[in-house]
């Protein structure tokens, strides 16, 4: 399955408190939420079905929900189970769904197996819990994996998950392997891996996908665009869908000045807000769903929610966003 253009990472909206859990050092109030009664602690399917159609009426490529901004690390096998089919079956047919799985080899393929179950069309592979291997090592978790079902799966490379030359070669040779996400940002190291795939004579070269997964992805799309890499995963398509899409068109018609003028007035601005806390790549993301309108509720730990400050700014962030883009002719 080799998907082109914009992609969606829907969130997990989870009920209880929204709000505050302290930013960077308010334990007290992460205390008292997580005080909060358990049985609170729920997926929301009703706003995930509501924040799923507002998605898919932007026009994505696919939906790609428990992946790294649906939390899939905090959800149980049950909930994740829900999540899946709930897209399944909002989603109708209309686009691909891809579910995320992860951790071990056995964690991941049993939930490999369940995203089967509930009609997905293919799966992100998220890199294996905390242990370090080899390129050659992460083929073998991968062919594991990949025995549980038939469904295509795309490899997510970052962190302790980092593919060779020569592991990414391998990949050809596992059928139901269609691509690879990058999330390390390493563009010489994207190319070598391109180069060699595409340069194998290997019957499945040409048709093997390549996303960019990097957070915040608009800001590194011009450079991946030009070694061969267009498609790719937009956080902002969860709150702000308008500008996303804007600036998908922009850098497709090859509109620089378009581009310029929304990496400066609202993808930068939000990018050093978003680096101002680790975990923000999902926490910031979910405050501007609430911004929104969507009751997302809180992100479960270890993440923890935007401070409120933070999300004034986002809001203003925002505006200034839409401001920009209101002069533009995208």
């Amino acid at each position: 399955m080799r998907l082109h253009g914009l992609l969606s990472f829907p969130l997990t909206p989870f009920t209880g408190t929204d709000g505050d859990q302290g930013g960077h050092d308010g334990l007290a109030a992460r205390a008292a939420h997580d005080a909060h009664d358990a049985h609170d602690d729920k997926v929301d399917l009703a706003v995930f079905a509501a924040h799923l159609e507002q998605q898919i009426a932007a026009g994505p490529a696919g939906l790609f929900v428990a992946c790294g901004t649906g939390e899939f690390t905090a959800l149980s096998l049950d909930e994740y189970r829900e999540v899946v089919a709930t897209a399944v079956r909002v989603a109708a047919g209309r686009l691909p769904v891809v579910a995320g799985c992860g951790g071990g080899p056995r964690m991941a393929r049993e939930f490999a197996v369940t995203a089967a179950e509930c009609g997905a069309d293919g799966l992100l592979l998220l890199p294996p819990y905390l242990i370090a291997s080899t390129p050659a090592g992460l083929v073998g978790h991968i062919r594991y994996v990949a025995s549980g079902t038939g469904l295509p799966i795309t490899v997510y490379q970052r962190a302790n998950a980092v593919l060779d030359e020569a592991a990414a070669l391998a990949l050809l040779d596992i059928p139901t392997v269609t691509g690879i996400k990058d999330g390390l940002g390493d563009v010489d190291a994207m190319l070598r891996l391109i180069t060699a795939i595409r340069s194998s004579g290997h019957p499945r070269a040409a048709e093997f996908g390549f996303l960019n997964g990097l957070p915040t992805a608009e800001l590194s799309v011009q450079a991946y665009a030009a070694i061969g890499v267009e498609c790719y995963s937009s956080a902002v398509l969860c709150f702000a869908p308008d500008i996303a899409t804007a600036f998908h068109r922009a850098v497709r018609a090859g509109d620089s000045e378009a581009v310029r003028v929304l990496l400066a007035e609202f993808y930068l601005p939000f990018v050093a807000l978003r680096d101002t806390a680790p975990g923000y790549a999902v926490s910031l993301v979910k405050a501007g769903a609430r911004l929104a309108g969507l009751a997302m509720g809180p992100v479960r730990p270890p993440l923890v929610d935007a401070s409120p400050e933070h999300e004034r700014e986002l809001a203003g962030i925002i505006a200034r966003g839409r401001a920009a883009l209101a002069g533009l002719a995208v």
